[in-house]
């Protein structure tokens, strides 16, 4: 919208024709998302906080300390999130392109999912809701595939329907008729995977915002014929303007951080992890680097894994592997203090990201 304010003047300014860049619109739209959510966070905080009374219900299982330190704390906060982003991203982007509109449909969608789940657990004030499982999962899927079905249709035959590997610059294997299932299940997986990481003060938007800077630069490449060229990239025409939709992410993300910095004033809840995840999904899908979100967010793999492994060595064996999934449960279990966890998986995020950045020049 703003995009298109500025074009109209930027004759009179010349000053204006800075904001015709991609780079200069995403620096913008991340400073607008941090400022919504600066003023508007404070304000849905204590609206949240008095609908919701008791607060967020947390595991009876889990850690006895998050009953003594987290009772009360309010959910939703992905509320913000989407606030920031969606606001931001229709301010500076240029609306005309297709693939903001593919990626934002996911974004809202598996947000209203997550909403609704979020409300079903205040409701019946359990962690556990009949919305979960088949239905979710179905919903979710529905959306990746109208979402998967989309961006084929903006890209060249042969290409639309094709898996790119990272390391090899000429690989290609089209998956024909079967992309848009696999597509589609980078999608719901990566948006589970983010919701099941979220269950520490910080530890899942830190992350978030991690593989969003990375694939904003990695966006930013794929769309530029030059710089897509000279890294031998295959080049997706169109996707450089979803640099500024994670920008707006990565600023709502830092703007909501402040008010989830432990102690937490607020969880984002599934609102905001299965919209986190599931955009990053898509826009992994978008630019063709599927394989390389399963590098960038191995943290989220990694803790998805853990469950999957709980689960199916408890159904054969009776036994456990870890003293609780996912994984960031089982080091509370064994007495890592909190901010101990959040911050080294904040490490183990960042590492992961610059070996995902590797994959432009190791071809």
């Amino acid at each position: 919208m703003i995009h298109y304010l500025l074009n109209e003047f930027s004759e009179y300014f010349s000053f204006l024709n800075a904001f015709s860049y991609i780079t200069s619109r995403a620096g913008a739209a991340l400073l607008t998302s941090m400022l919504l959510v600066f003023i508007f966070g404070p304000g849905l905080i204590k609206r949240l906080k008095t609908i919701q009374g008791e607060g967020q219900p947390i595991r009876e299982d889990g850690p006895q300390s998050h009953i003594i330190n987290k009772q009360g704390t309010p959910t939703m906060g992905g509320l913000m999130i989407l606030m920031g982003i969606v606001i931001s991203t229709l301010l500076w982007v240029d609306l005309s392109n297709q693939y903001i509109w593919y990626v934002l449909l996911v974004t809202l969608g598996f947000g209203a999912i997550g909403f609704y789940d979020d409300y079903l657990k205040l409701k019946r004030r359990s962690a556990n809701t009949k919305f979960t499982g088949k239905m979710r999962l179905l919903l979710e899927s529905i959306i990746s595939l109208v979402a998967v079905a989309g961006i084929v249709s903006l890209q060249k035959d042969g290409f639309d329907t094709s898996l790119a590997f990272p390391f090899f610059k000429d690989l290609l294997i089209n998956l024909g008729m079967f992309f848009p299932f696999v597509a589609a299940f980078t999608i719901v997986g990566f948006g589970n995977a983010v919701n099941l990481t979220d269950g520490l003060d910080g530890l899942a938007i830190v992350p978030v915002m991690i593989a969003a800077a990375t694939f904003a630069l990695l966006a930013y490449v794929v769309g530029n014929s030059v710089f897509s060229s000279y890294l031998q990239v295959h080049p997706v025409q169109g996707t450089g303007e979803l640099t500024i939709l994670l920008a707006s992410l990565i600023g709502a993300g830092i703007g909501f951080l402040w008010f989830n910095a432990p102690p937490a004033m607020i969880f984002m809840g599934d609102t905001g992890s299965l919209a986190l995840g599931g955009t990053l999904g898509v826009v992994a899908v978008a630019i063709k680097h599927e394989i390389v979100l399963g590098i960038v967010g191995g943290l989220f793999v990694l803790e998805t894994v853990s469950v999957i492994v709980q689960v199916i060595s408890f159904k054969l064996t009776g036994k456990r592997v870890f003293r609780m999934a996912p994984l960031h449960h089982h080091y509370e279990q064994k007495g890592w203090a909190e901010p101990t966890i959040v911050i080294r998986f904040w490490i183990i995020a960042f590492v992961l990201a610059l070996i995902g950045l590797a994959t432009l020049k190791l071809r």
